[in-house]
């Protein structure tokens, strides 16, 4: 069932690409940390804000808390987008997308990335630092902020998403 409320939802959500300056939500745990700093640096040197929310050292910490914060970040609009690193991602993604009205997907490669942007309006990206080295890290981040929702029949579903998420928290 289509739902214009919704619909449009989806459409207004959509964040802005690459060519325009983002403010980013950044977060990860004790094995995302390195590569956390590294992006913090590499997205400030492109323009882009970024707000970091953790962790702040390689001691060994819970994820779902920073996870939820840079999901809570964009929810309430303080971010345009989020990104959360750990050791593979799952669980950083999962976590964020306890958060309701975020979209994490773990985007482990380009085509993802991609993917993930202009077909299910993805608003989190997650990645594993121990599954993609800083380079590649690097190229998913920066397919995944120049890439727009395609809208169409893709806004549809990110709309049934929505409603599914909003009748599971009845």
């Amino acid at each position: 069932m289509r739902c214009a409320t919704r619909a449009s939802y989806a459409r207004r959500v959509s964040t802005p690409s690459s060519h325009r300056a983002a403010h980013i939500a950044i977060g990860a745990d004790h094995a995302g940390f390195e590569l956390k700093q590294h992006l913090i640096a590499f997205l400030s040197a492109a323009g882009h804000e970024v707000e970091d929310l953790g962790t702040h050292s390689t001691e060994s910490c819970d994820y779902p808390p920073i996870c939820a914060a840079v999901g809570r970040a964009v929810r309430d609009g303080k971010a345009d987008l989020g990104i959360v690193l750990g050791g593979s991602g799952q669980g950083e993604q999962l976590a964020a997308n306890k958060v309701r009205g975020v979209r994490a997907a773990l985007c482990n490669c380009l085509y993802t990335a991609k993917m993930a942007r202009s077909h299910n309006n993805a608003n989190v990206l997650s990645m594993g630092a121990r599954v993609v080295g800083v380079g590649l890290a690097e190229e998913i981040v920066t397919t995944f902020l120049a890439t727009d929702f395609e809208g169409g029949r893709h806004e549809r579903r990110v709309a049934q998403l929505a409603e599914i998420e909003e009748q599971e928290s009845k």
